[in-house]
């Protein structure tokens, strides 16, 4: 039986067995179609279906009506599918639409099931309300209500199960918009209660629970249903049963992981979660302390779409490097040839993304701050901004929201206090410290007093709660007289973000004794944080300092990553620099640490540890910068390039390399220096190269600024400076890997062959990936020159893990465009276009302009071959353009005018065609690549006008092909073939062979010349 799928899980769609749509022509006849599917495989009478399409409005002669429609149905399905027709039977008394397959009953299969993979399966079939665009009509009511329950009932299966897995972050945050479509549905209010309770958001679930009560008596005059009733004493009873059970931490994009309940933020995140999706810049303001990024990060949780964080905190006041700290967020890193500004970058990065950033404490940035974020909303159109600062950026369209401190009880009764938002934030963080705290009518008042006595501000009050164990709540207010008899009369000589946090932060400094004091001030010149050795080695502190300071809310504890990290809050440590004594002696401890931190790093990155040292390193950015400016110098830069390099950071390199050093210091980063200039695409003299790689010492260095140069198509060059004696493995396997990369331009087999195994085997014994992601590389291009298609795309996609597992993402890009180019050449035209633009997308965000050339390559072959020439030429001629414009001949440019000669003679332009080709031999000769001639051979051959010179061309070209062991692939075999058929038609079979086999006893030059 013909297959055609029927979809009603939206508006009704109809696709042949190809996936190509059936157009359904007419009100009518989509209303007869929704009608028989409602009633699929029975038969539906004549007069049912006249009632159901006409009502009382029916036509003069009904049952022709009816027949027309029908006969329309039919006629629309066999168009699409030939024999599609039968599906529609005529049987008394009326029609029978027969449905092998329809989405509802796909649904309903995995509906039935269980796991959470295949409910979710079972939802995303699901386009819209069941028979959206004929919903109004009578026939289908009952079948789209039964839809749409049995939708809402897999939602709540599926939401059940993810609580089950420990996803109730998640689940808390999609069923939001799910119960506010549906408020009165109790069965997904009680998920959704156990989901907020078990993610830490108690208040919350209370809030969501006496909504449904309230609307429950309002609008149907009842009560909540007693399994309810129960669920919500129990999430006042803190009832164990209902906490998340153990789960590996769930996070979405890079906010922070929730450690704690926010709390009395309720109004505030929807009244924000409403506002996100519709405002593109929103900046929150307000006080330090009040709760700002805490209020972002919770309200950003929720957003669809993708969500980055970026910490503008640790820069120094006025610092101009924003876009350079939101391209590190989003992980992009820089390419060889990049030259565009880091502003540039990121709007190329984001240009086609759809993205809520979060740009967390502006207020010490806050011009270049608004500078960068004008520029990203004119340029960047699916951007949205949620800022946190003290000042607005003072932006067109920007909308000011401003956070309150929380609210504080009008008096001490214990009713009012129990309403009040900061009294239940204290009262939470003190039952945290002291068990048996409670907030009752015996400490009601006290906790009233504190609360106006602190302005409700957040931080304040935690603070305040770590100390109720040791002085009680009444301690802890008589504590604070002094301190706030001070600040009320509001000195204008202290800071804005002093004005309220000095008196809180000095009250608990003045609570440690001296070692801790020092401790805790020695640890403000860390950025990001500090592991426990990085704290001892720096500050003298052991763990029980540590912990002393952790138990004091003082230092923040984050356990998510591999190794325990200790960090302050920001208003702390501005607190505490103030009062480091020996800030130049531990600033230069920290220098010396970092230092010597990356150096014993930079080995591992070499090796089977990589993935970890890069973690490592990923986690100290912050504290290697500041260490770069407190002392570290040219000694730390040279450890840290390797480093830049794996993680694509050639600008910032280049400015901690342009820092001068002793003499010993200068002659060991000149390498490095010309390396990352030439990746950046700076034209730089081969004497000065010369003369940088013979001055050092490094032999790394001296193959890292080799390397370089062939970036720039100077294969000579490179392979002379290419060390010729090295002392270690991984650098061997290194020049191997450049001298395989050469030998792959040359079109080199048997170089090509010795170099990329052996290189391949080095990297491999050593365990360092990145290695062998980039000798497979050119493993797999031997495999692709010779035909070996198969084993090469298994090469690529083993590639293509490892460079996603390091994050290397320029890499990832490179290897989607090899696997793009082998689908190409196998036929896969469809595989082969879907690769290529997830390159092309990827390495637009990271801006390698290398990755942009494979991928435009694979873009335009696979254009071309599907038929869709103007897409081929576009990208086909501005490559043309770019490598003509090279100073070296760019090793990528035959291959592209050959396409493009290819795509202008199937446009009608075949002499256009032959030039295009004769120079695309010209350019494979300057490169001296036997092998990239053979391309424009068979390129002129298709186009040259005379067919003696068009078949000894073809002869010449199959000849090379037999020197270089690079037989044709299937899509190149087609082109030959293509060229042979009509050459036969002309010359017949033995005129053909003939000339053929004149043409393979000439060389390509000879064969050129012939022209």
């Amino acid at each position: 039986m013909t297959a055609v799928q029927f979809g009603v899980l939206g508006p009704l769609a109809v696709t042949t067995d190809a996936g190509e749509p059936v157009v359904v022509p007419g009100t009518k006849v989509r209303a007869l179609l929704a009608d028989l599917l409602t009633n699929r495989n029975r038969v539906v009478s004549a007069d049912r279906l006249i009632d159901d399409l006409w009502g009382e409005d029916s036509p003069a002669n009904p049952a022709g009506a009816l027949q027309v429609r029908v006969s329309q149905l039919r006629k629309a399905l066999n168009d699409a599918e030939p024999g599609a027709r039968d599906l529609v039977e005529s049987r008394p008394p009326g029609y029978l639409l027969r449905v092998e397959a329809i989405d509802a009953d796909r649904f309903g299969d995995l509906a039935r099931c269980t796991d959470v993979d295949r409910l979710t399966e079972a939802l995303a079939l699901w386009r819209g309300d069941a028979y959206a665009d004929v919903a109004d009509a009578e026939f289908v009511r009952a079948e789209a209500t039964r839809l749409a329950e049995q939708r809402l009932a897999v939602h709540e299966r599926r939401a059940e199960a993810r609580l089950a897995r420990g996803e109730h972050d998640l689940v808390a945050a999609d069923l939001a918009e799910l119960v506010a479509r549906h408020p009165l549905r109790e069965g997904l209010r009680a998920v959704q209660l156990r989901a907020l309770y078990a993610a830490g958001r108690q208040s919350e679930a209370l809030d969501s629970y006496t909504d449904l009560r309230d609307r429950l008596a309002d609008e149907l005059g009842l009560d909540p249903a007693p399994e309810l009733v129960a669920l919500h004493r129990r999430i006042l009873e803190q009832d164990a049963d209902l906490s998340a059970p153990p789960t590996a931490t769930t996070t979405r994009d890079n906010l922070p992981a929730q450690l704690d309940e926010l709390i009395g933020r309720a109004e505030a995140l929807s009244e924000l979660r409403t506002l996100l999706p519709r405002q593109r810049l929103v900046t929150l303001v307000g006080p330090g302390g009040v709760g700002k990024t805490r209020l972002a990060i919770e309200a950003a949780r929720t957003v669809p779409g993708g969500v980055r964080m970026v910490e503008l905190a640790p820069l120094p006041a006025g610092d101009l490097g924003i876009a350079e700290r939101v391209l590190g967020a989003l992980d992009v890193r820089e390419s060889p040839g990049t030259n565009l500004s880091a502003v540039d970058r990121l709007v190329a990065a984001l240009r086609q993304r759809h993205l809520l950033l979060v740009l967390d404490n502006c207020e010490h940035v806050i011009e270049p701050v608004a500078e960068l974020v004008a520029r990203l909303l004119r340029d960047v159109p699916g951007l949205s901004v949620l800022a946190t600062s003290r000042e607005p950026l003072g932006l067109t369209g920007e909308l000011l929201w401003d956070v309150p401190p929380l609210s504080v009880p009008g008096d001490g009764d214990l009713d009012t206090v129990r309403r009040s938002a900061a009294a239940r934030l204290f009262a939470a963080r003190a039952a945290a410290q002291q068990r048996g705290f409670r907030l009752d009518a015996r400490t009601a008042p006290a906790v009233a007093q504190l609360c106006c006595r602190l302005d409700g501000l957040p931080l304040a009050l935690e603070l305040a709660a770590t100390r109720v164990r040791a002085l009680g709540v009444r301690g802890v207010v008589q504590r604070l007289d002094d301190r706030f008899r001070l600040l009320a009369t509001q000195q204008r000589d202290v800071p804005p973000r002093q004005r309220t946090l000095t008196a809180v932060i000095g009250w608990s400094w003045d609570l440690l004794d001296e070692a801790d004091r020092l401790a805790l001030a020695r640890l403000a010149v860390f950025g990001g944080g500090c592991t426990p050795e990085a704290a001892e080695r720096v500050c003298g502190s052991d763990l029980d300092t540590l912990a002393r300071l952790v138990d004091r809310s003082l230092v923040v504890l984050d356990d998510a990553g591999a190794a325990p990290r200790y960090r302050l809050l920001e208003s702390v440590a501005a607190f505490c620099l103030d009062r480091l004594a020996d800030a130049d002696a531990v600033r230069a401890r920290h220098a010396a640490y970092y230092t010597g931190l990356a150096e014993h790093a930079d080995p591992g990155l070499r090796g089977a540890e990589q993935q970890r040292w890069l973690a490592v390193l990923d986690a100290e950015t912050a504290n290697l910068r500041a260490a770069l400016d407190n002392g570290g110098g040219l000694r730390l830069a040279v450890a840290l390039s390797w480093y830049w390099y794996l993680r694509g950071r050639f600008t910032e390199a280049r400015r901690a390399l342009a820092t001068r050093g002793d003499e010993e210091q200068e002659a060991r980063s000149a390498p490095w220096r010309v390396g990352f200039a030439l990746l950046q695409g700076d034209e730089i003299r081969p004497a000065d190269v010369r003369a940088a790689v013979a001055g050092g010492s490094d032999e790394r260095a001296a193959w890292f600024a080799a390397n370089a140069v062939i970036d720039h198509s100077d294969l000579t060059l490179a392979a002379e400076l290419l060390p010729t004696t090295v002392t270690d493995p991984w650098t061997e396997a290194a020049v191997l890997s450049s001298r395989a990369r050469i030998a792959h331009a040359m079109g080199d087999q048997g170089a090509l062959e010795s170099a990329a195994t052996r290189s391949a085997a080095l990297f491999a014994k050593l365990g360092d990936r990145w290695g062998r992601l980039v000798a497979t590389e050119w493993v797999g291009g031997l495999a692709d020159m010779r035909g070996e298609h198969e084993r090469a795309a298994a090469l690529y996609r083993e590639g293509l893990r490892w460079a996603e597992e390091l994050a290397l993402w320029p890499q990832v890009g490179s290897t989607l465009s090899w696997l793009a180019w082998l689908a190409v050449q196998t036929r896969d035209y469809a595989q082969g276009r879907e690769l290529a633009e997830r390159a092309y997308q990827l390495a637009l965000e990271q801006a390698t302009p290398s990755a942009i050339v494979f991928a435009q390559m694979s873009l335009a072959l696979a254009a071309r071959r599907d038929g869709k020439l103007d897409v081929a030429v576009t990208h086909l001629s501005h490559l043309v353009e770019q490598g003509r414009a090279e100073p070296c001949p760019a090793l990528y440019l035959p291959l592209v005018l050959v396409e493009l000669g290819y795509a202008v003679e199937q446009d009608g332009d075949p002499d256009a065609a032959l030039a295009l080709h004769v120079e695309a031999f010209e350019a494979a000769e300057a490169i001296a690549s036997t092998r990239d001639t053979i391309g424009p051979l068979e390129g002129m051959a298709s186009a040259v006008r005379s067919p003696e010179a068009a078949a000894r061309l073809l002869g010449a070209a199959a000849a090379a092909r037999l020197v270089t062991r690079s037989p044709a692939s299937p899509t190149e075999r087609d082109e030959i073939d293509r060229v042979a058929e009509r050459l036969l038609a002309v010359l017949g079979r033995e005129r053909f062979d003939a000339l053929v086999a004149d043409g393979m006893e000439l060389s390509p030059s000879e064969a050129r010349a012939q022209l």
